[in-house]
């Protein structure tokens, strides 16, 4: 008994030593992907990113681990930027992209890092590199002048540009601009190279960019296993900024005619040649204009042309994929009630089986060449990426890097529960809450929802830099994230059923979250706010026309009218099917489901959040929040990133937007009611 108890009294002392998880940490952590297994299957050659405050830039080196364990070695050390790690057929040698010459490479380096040789040296740069099965040759992007055969031309476009004295944008056609960059004269194009001779080809020539903007998932392009020919994702729609329908092409790999093998009206991307070249796997979608369709895996046998979807019974969406050594299944991972499991479907067809699972998103599948080992990367909402092993003999999955084990080891971090709530027509709804890592039975604590973007996204078990639910569970709040309609891995419908309905359904859905979590007993139901990004922040300029029960918002790039958002946005596929057309062909929808149609009823103190450079939502639907907000004489800050863009990415304006954002929901969070607040 005595020693219970000192056991017991040791683990409290060493958990008050702990502090909570804050933004300062989270800026800290090692962010680790892109494994990939050397053809002998000894080594993974793996990314990992950190973080240089002082700097305010995030360094990226290539990193490798024994397959069977051991303590994983940095192998590149010059350079900012070293990623993309590629392993030549006989595994003495790597690919990679770098910046250690001063712009963006391909590099060749021996398999444990030393003897590097830079490949390219082109005025355009280069990236994306694959190594081709044949040892010989090396596929890579690079974003050229269409009309330009070399690279002097390249280089001298390009000093023409920099040198002008107008630069005027001039353009006649839509998609002018994507993300947070206009659109120039270059193109990106694939190019392959002869690593002995340098002889260099562009295997997509033309004014199309391939591959095109990814609707998400894996490379859309790949190589033969023959090395005899590369297969790519094409959008050869004569308007882009309305259409998501890219097809598969191949080429030949020394250049030449490309042949197009699918005609589906909608996407086709992520293409993999199966290990023995008989097949060629994608993923697809079926309904043109709707980037949130359900992910099919395809798989076509090349000898016959005959293409089936392996996937078309399973009612999710496949993410990421890959072949077994022997060609003969797929392994996948599809997003279900928040978690992503690997799992595995025959090459015949038939039904797909659970490979590796948990309460945890898993993703960046790779095998040993006798298919006996699988590693894979693996995150939850309270863990970032670290690398994985699992056997084919079984046993528990084994991690083979501990590389940010030290640093969360002086914090508090709480795992993720979940909840389910009846929401609008007896739909069940599933949402995450965060305890603070204090949490005491018997206290209340003040309450912050998050809203996710999308509308078509979710709240999952995975690691976030942007939202972290850790760091403002950190700060006290019991964190509550729902998956209301709209969100993935609930079934397609549950997906399809916030089109044309986003103030409806998935607001009815919160709100039903809202009503549970203010029931929970440590809930101060009378203390609570609500904060989203993009359409989160959409669903809050919306909740500021449609409820008083929340103390304090923030609107981070969010839509808050939709006719002035159709009509400056980029991708005008997304309006045209989420409202059903534009503003002037369905006037009263865009009307019916616009928070600035209930500017009359806010009373919220919220902070308006945008980058300048976000061209998706862009930044003046924040400014008309704002005006909107000042106006009506509700408390209100605007917050303006200039060289950010949809997300804040860099490192010092992360943590600018912690404090920000953390200090207003503090300062606001638990004062009087919000009708009693205005000035």
């Amino acid at each position: 008994m005595i020693r219970t108890t000192a056991l017991l009294l040791m683990a409290s002392t060493v958990l008050a030593q702990k502090q909570p998880f804050d933004a300062d940490a989270l800026l800290k952590i090692a962010r680790i992907s892109d494994p990939q297994i050397s053809p002998d299957g000894k080594l993974v050659a793996f990314t990992v990113q950190t973080v240089d405050m002082d700097e305010n830039k995030k360094p990226t080196q290539i990193w490798l681990v024994s397959v069977s364990g051991g303590v994983p070695r940095q192998i590149t050390h010059e350079g900012s930027l070293n990623e993309r790690a590629r392993w030549s057929p006989d595994s003495k040698h790597l690919a990679f992209v770098s910046n250690r010459s001063g712009t963006s490479q391909v590099w060749l380096m021996e398999a444990e890092g030393g003897n590097t040789r830079q490949i390219t040296n082109l005025a355009t740069e280069a990236g994306g590199v694959l190594f081709a099965p044949d040892g010989k040759h090396l596929v890579f992007t690079s974003s050229v002048y269409p009309d330009c055969h070399d690279d002097a031309c390249n280089a001298h476009r390009l000093e023409q540009d920099k040198n002008a004295k107008v630069h005027a944008r001039v353009y006649d056609a839509l998609l002018y601009r994507h993300w947070t960059e206009w659109q120039t004269a270059r193109r990106a194009h694939l190019f392959s190279i002869d690593t002995v001779t340098g002889k260099m080809v562009d295997l997509t020539p033309g004014d199309r960019d391939v591959p095109p903007f990814s609707l998400g998932g894996p490379d859309d392009y790949a190589i033969s296993p023959d090395s005899k020919e590369v297969c790519y994702s094409l959008n050869t729609d004569p308007a882009p900024a309305v259409s998501t329908n890219s097809d598969l092409f191949v080429v030949p790999l020394g250049g030449g005619n490309a042949t197009k093998i699918t005609s589906n009206p909608a996407a086709d991307q992520s293409p993999q040649y199966s290990p023995n070249g008989k097949y060629l796997a994608w993923r697809s979608q079926t309904r043109l204009g709707y980037e949130s369709d359900k992910w099919e895996l395809m798989v076509l046998e090349r000898a016959t042309g005959k293409a089936v979807s392996l996937t078309d019974s399973l009612d999710r969406s496949l993410q990421s994929f890959a072949w077994s050594p022997d060609s003969g299944a797929l392994f996948f991972t599809s997003v279900d009630r928040g978690r992503q499991a690997i799992e595995t479907i025959p090459v015949t067809g038939g039904g797909s089986r659970v490979a590796v699972s948990g309460n945890v998103s898993l993703d960046d599948m790779q095998f040993t060449p006798d298919g006996k080992t699988m590693v894979y990367t693996q995150e939850s909402g309270s863990s970032p990426a670290e690398l994985y092993r699992a056997s084919s003999s079984g046993g528990p999955p084994a991690a083979l890097t501990h590389i940010n084990d030290e640093l969360l080891a002086n914090y508090r971090l709480t795992p993720l529960e979940e909840h389910w709530v009846e929401g609008a027509d007896g739909a069940r709804v599933h949402a995450f809450v965060v305890k603070p890592p204090a949490f005491q039975e018997g206290r209340k604590y003040p309450v912050l929802f998050l809203i996710h973007g999308g509308p078509q996204g979710e709240w999952g078990e995975d690691w976030s830099y942007r939202w972290n639910a850790q760091v403002f569970a950190g700060a006290g709040y019991v964190v509550v994230m729902p998956n209301p309609r709209g969100s993935f891995g609930y079934g397609q419908k549950f997906t399809d059923e916030i089109n044309a309905d986003w103030g409806g359904k998935a607001y009815d859905d919160i709100m039903a979250v809202v009503d549970y979590a203010a029931g929970l007993p440590y809930a101060d139901s009378a203390h609570m706010g609500a904060a989203g990004a993009s359409y989160g922040g959409y669903m809050i300029d919306w909740m500021l026309g449609h409820t008083d029960r929340f103390r304090v918002f923030v609107s981070h790039a969010g839509v808050y009218d939709l006719r002035s958002m159709a009509g400056a946005t980029e991708e005008l596929w997304f309006p045209i099917w989420e409202f059903k057309g534009m503003p002037w062909d369905n006037p009263e929808m865009y009307e019916k489901w616009s928070p600035s149609s209930f500017v009359k009823e806010f009373k919220t103190p919220t902070l308006v959040v945008a980058g300048e450079l976000d061209f998706r939502v862009p930044y003046t639907q924040s400014l008309q929040l704002f005006t909107a907000l000042q106006m009506q004489k509700v408390p209100s800050k605007l917050m303006v990133f200039p060289d950010e863009g949809h997300w804040i990415l860099k490192p010092q304006n992360s943590a600018f937007w912690y404090r920000q954002v953390l200090g207003w929901i503090g300062e606001w969070i638990n004062k009087g009611p919000a009708a009693q607040q205005q000035p």
